[in-house]
């Protein structure tokens, strides 16, 4: 058995007993310590295995938020310790390992390994879906190769639709603009998706009012976007996103209570937006919403100078 397949399996079992156990953060190092010695003697890598364990104790609550997001149909206390705990191990290398030292394709395909070992006879599959799930979300980082088992065409998978919006407001004679972030550490704007037979733009007027908390009027639409997703039981499906210019009062951002992914929602001026880290595939979509408050603002200068 590989050196860190080893470690990690040693992690797996420590996460296991401090999370069945309920042992205190303090008494995980000892934990640790005992399971070092029972179980991989002078084949260990001890450095690794104790920054891997309090990196996950240390972003937990930030691991739950993501697995929440990816299986939104399992609350985290309904699944299996076991699988719980890989999930943790998994999104943590996904997230916020080193990529140099670990590839994101490895942290996944670990993660399978360590399911195939110590889970269920479904916990492969589960773990794979959902960072598979997670994966996507990031614009799948390290990829290289299509792959050759691909076999269904991504325009015969099933479409979820959804709306977002470019929200802004004015206020003291400047454009602020309204976003969200999320848990991967990128800020992006707020969509949702939209209920069966519901109108686009009452559906994200909805989604945005529950999200953030504010009134939108929309003015326009300013693009589109369309990825893959994956759900842990469902498979593969399409998300398609209708991106809107949509106006608000300058009023204080609410993020809604329990939305999983999601960590918080500010108010930005339009020169603060340069310096935000932003997913690449929402860079035109923001960028054509500031081109457009410019329009705006140029048109104003020229009516008032008209004048």
């Amino acid at each position: 058995m590989a050196n860190r397949h080893l470690a990690r399996s040693v992690v797996l079992q420590t996460l296991f007993e401090w999370d069945t156990a309920h042992i205190p953060q303090e008494g995980v190092a000892e934990v640790l310590a005992r399971n070092i010695e029972e179980f991989s003697g002078d084949e260990t890598d001890r450095p690794f295995m104790e920054q891997l364990l309090q990196g996950v104790l240390a972003k937990q609550p930030d691991l739950d938020l993501v697995i929440a997001k990816a299986a939104p149909d399992w609350p985290i206390d309904r699944i299996a310790p076991v699988d719980r705990n890989i999930l943790r191990i998994g999104l943590f290398e996904l997230l916020f390992a080193d990529r140099a030292q670990v590839p994101a394709k490895v942290a996944i395909n670990e993660a399978i390994e360590l399911a195939k070992v110590f889970g269920g006879d479904s916990s492969g599959r589960f773990v794979n879906g959902v960072l598979g799930a997670v994966y996507k979300e990031m614009g799948e980082p390290g990829k290289d190769e299509t792959g050759k088992k691909q076999r269904v065409r991504r325009e015969d998978l099933p479409v979820e639709h959804l709306g977002g919006a470019v929200v802004y407001a004015e206020h003291e004679g400047q454009y602020f603009l309204a976003l969200v972030h999320d848990v991967f550490g990128h800020w992006t704007l707020s969509k949702g998706r939209l209920a069966e037979g519901e109108d686009l733009k009452d559906g994200t007027k909805r989604e945005i009012k529950e999200e953030m908390g504010i009134d939108i009027e929309i003015e326009q639409k300013i693009g589109e976007n369309e990825y893959v997703a994956s759900h842990p039981e469902k498979g593969k499906f399409r998300k398609h996103v209708t991106y809107f210019l949509a106006r608000s009062e300058f009023l204080p951002l609410k993020l809604e209570e329990g939305k999983g992914g999601l960590d918080d929602t500010r108010w930005f001026r339009l020169t603060d937006i340069l310096d935000l880290n932003f997913y690449d595939d929402m860079l035109p979509i923001v960028t054509q919403g500031v081109q457009e408050l410019l329009n705006k603002s140029q048109a104003k200068k020229e009516a008032n100078e008209q004048r």
